[in-house]
């Protein structure tokens, strides 16, 4: 197979905090195409052939296992819709890492839209990480639109940890799930926005099975004249637990806008839903200064403390 330059590999870290290629299963796309894929024992992925994207299948009874399929894009002006289908066995005990890197030098736009379609067997648990990423020196804008679908059987666990820090012009986030008994789907997103970028969230989470539960929280920053809209429903459509907060940091000329939605459909449906927007603390800022930093300072410590 052949090497990735630089520029790839530190796309590579930057998205999948991998040096190279990893060990173990894997599926690595590079500029459009299948650049390689490994099984493992209990993995296997193959590639779609009606459509661009992937299909992995995680036998039942997988414990302690890793999974990296990371996108990269390096060349101005590429667009591309992927689509990944997850068919997670019962009793699994696995952890996905994906996230998507772009690079562009050019005057063109460079745009990733993936859509994962997550189908988590019963009394499985899975760690989803993904990590968006956009750099380059160009006058070209940097699009990423990442589509989640999840489907929960009875007993089931999904821990999601997303973030956005750096570098994407326009984003438009859409996370959809249908949760069956006793199944419990954790959210943890964080985004960043500078400059005049735009970030969309849009959270769906239906809770029909009995005793499922989720919890959503959204941590982000807004600076210079960037915008970010933040909308979730929760539907409580039996005995269930929901879970929705944003919490933001406004700064300079930003806009941020929650729009949390809770509707109990059920006696016994239990909801809670919060949204917190404002700036950073003045008494914050003094106390650091006092320490001997700067108010700049100050603040980047304020901020990726909020967003650690």
């Amino acid at each position: 197979m052949a090497e990735l330059d630089s520029i790839k590999k530190n796309l590579l870290e930057q998205v999948a905090d991998i040096h190279q290629v990893p060990a173990g299963a894997y599926s690595l796309r590079v500029d459009g195409e299948l650049f390689g894929k490994n099984d493992s024992e209990h993995i296997s992925i193959v590639k779609k052939t009606d459509k661009p994207g992937i299909d992995i299948y995680i036998k039942p009874g997988t414990k302690k296992e890793s999974l990296h399929i990371p996108v990269l894009l390096a060349k101005s002006g590429l667009k591309e819709l992927v689509y990944n289908d997850f068919h997670i066995g019962a009793d699994c005990d696995v952890t996905i890492v994906a996230g998507c890197g772009i690079h562009n030098g050019g005057s063109a736009d460079s745009e990733h839209s993936g859509i994962h379609a997550f189908y988590v067997g019963e009394n499985a648990r899975v760690k989803y990480i993904e990590k968006h990423y956009g750099e380059g020196d160009g006058n070209g804008k940097n699009l990423m639109n990442p589509t989640t679908i999840v489907e929960m059987e009875p007993g089931s666990y999904m821990e999601m940890e997303t973030a956005q820090i750096k570098g994407v012009d326009s984003t438009n986030r859409i996370t959809r799930a249908k949760l069956a008994d006793k199944a419990t789907l954790i959210v943890h997103e964080k985004i960043m926005t500078h400059g005049t970028q735009r970030a969309e969230t849009h959270f769906e989470v239906d809770l029909n099975g009995e005793d499922c539960g989720t919890h959503v929280v959204s941590r982000s920053v807004a600076r210079d004249q960037s915008t970010q809209l933040f909308v979730s429903h929760v539907n409580g459509n039996s005995r269930c637990s929901g879970h929705t907060e944003c919490d933001a940091i406004i700064m300079d000329e930003a806009t941020v806008s929650a729009v949390p939605e809770i509707v109990a459909a059920h006696p016994d449906a239990s909801l809670i839903h919060e949204a917190a927007i404002g700036k950073i603390a003045g008494e914050q800022l003094i106390k650091l200064m006092t320490l001997g930093l700067t108010e700049k300072e100050a603040e980047e410590q304020i901020v990726s403390g909020f967003l650690k």
